[in-house]
């Protein structure tokens, strides 16, 4: 994804985003840099059972949660959303963590989320993951196993020298980390949608 023009026009002033966070800095951060971008109303919430009925109840344009609110139940959150009927089961999730392994954000990408952010968040970085998910064409996939945007990407085959498993598969039980947070850019290329070849 290449950087916004800076001289491009967008407009957030009729825009109703729902800011899910476990504290109030958080929230006050996330919620001060939607409010530098123009968006029209914020609203907040720090509790999922609070959230869970604000999305039920009404729609909202975008919605930015951390999925480590109350133990990680933010994840149950988006999948639950995404099966939903209600009004807010299309709606674009960004997802913004303070921690990011390749299991989490391909576990943010299997709940049905647009898009990872890393914390501590930049205005910039943020303000181009909305733009960026604001032109996002992807459809909606709907089977057994996931709701959300289609995330099929073009497959090439594993890499050289490996056979069927890819040479980045953890080896180390679930939990142990054995890399670092993934870096905006690896988060990028992870969601890019492309081609898929048949």
């Amino acid at each position: 994804m290449s950087t916004p023009d800076p001289n491009a026009v967008f407009n957030l002033t009729k825009a109703s985003v729902l800011v899910v966070e476990q504290s109030q800095h958080s929230l006050d951060v996330t919620s001060q840099m939607l409010k530098g971008f123009g968006a029209g109303e914020i609203v907040r919430g720090e509790a999922l059972a609070e959230v869970e009925k604000r999305v039920e109840s009404r729609p909202f344009e975008l919605i930015v949660i951390d999925p480590s609110i109350e133990d990680g139940r933010g994840y149950h959150f988006l999948t639950a959303l995404r099966r939903s009927a209600g009004p807010n089961a299309y709606t674009p999730v960004i997802i913004v963590s303070g921690h990011v392994r390749s299991a989490d954000v391909a576990r943010a990408r299997d709940t049905g989320a647009n898009y990872v952010v890393t914390k501590p968040i930049s205005p910039a970085v943020l303000l181009q993951r909305i733009l960026y998910v604001g032109r996002d064409r992807r459809q909606f996939v709907q089977t057994p196993t996931y709701v959300g945007p289609d995330r099929r990407f073009k497959f090439e085959g594993p890499p050289p020298g490996c056979e069927g498993r890819r040479s980045t598969d953890l080896k180390a039980p679930i939990g142990a980390a054995e890399e670092p947070n993934m870096s905006e850019a690896e988060l990028e290329a992870f969601f890019k949608p492309q081609r898929v070849s048949l």
